[in-house]
């Protein structure tokens, strides 16, 4: 698929059909995650790949953004292992956790699947729940499937502001 038909076509997805995702799809989305850039190449991201049905059901009880993915990929960052900008101290690690997110969305997106970036999530809830998460802030909960037949994007996302509202050119 042509670079600007992935940014083009892909929308916030709240209804997910009742379809498995082929493992080297979901293998290519965390491929992508893992060569995304992050500062100073300091990786201090992890993803949780969920795709076992009692993990996702436990997840439910963090959100009330479920909307039948069968993969969910959790994106946390370890601020401690981040690059941090020595001029005002600011901590890089959120940031990279959120290329990481994106490079797996836009993937996804070329897989012909379909996504949902949640951030509205109890974190500590989800870190009782997944390994190893202690210590990670989380920063993304993505939902990852094939677009159920009813899907669409919603009224709002064709709404952008002009060029000239977001950019100055200097």
């Amino acid at each position: 698929m042509e670079f600007n038909d992935v940014l083009n076509r892909r929308y916030s997805c709240r209804a997910f059909a009742a379809r498995e995702v082929e493992q080297e799809k979901v293998d290519r989305i965390l491929e992508a995650g893992r060569i995304a850039p992050t500062a100073v190449n300091k990786q201090p991201v992890h993803i949780w790949a969920v795709s076992r049905p009692e993990t996702l059901e436990a997840i439910k009880g963090v959100t009330r953004s479920n909307y039948g993915a069968p993969v969910l990929l959790v994106v946390g960052c370890r601020p401690a292992d981040a690059w941090v900008r020595r001029y005002d101290g600011k901590n890089g690690a959120e940031v990279d956790a959120a290329i990481v997110a994106t490079y797996m969305m836009l993937a996804a997106e070329n897989e012909g699947l379909a996504t949902l970036w949640v951030g509205s999530f109890d974190p500590a809830l989800l870190r009782e729940i997944l390994p190893g998460a202690s210590g990670y802030e989380l920063v993304a909960m993505i939902n990852v499937g094939y677009p159920a037949a009813e899907s669409e994007p919603s009224a709002m996302h064709a709404e952008r502001k002009p060029v000239g509202e977001l950019v100055t050119r200097v």
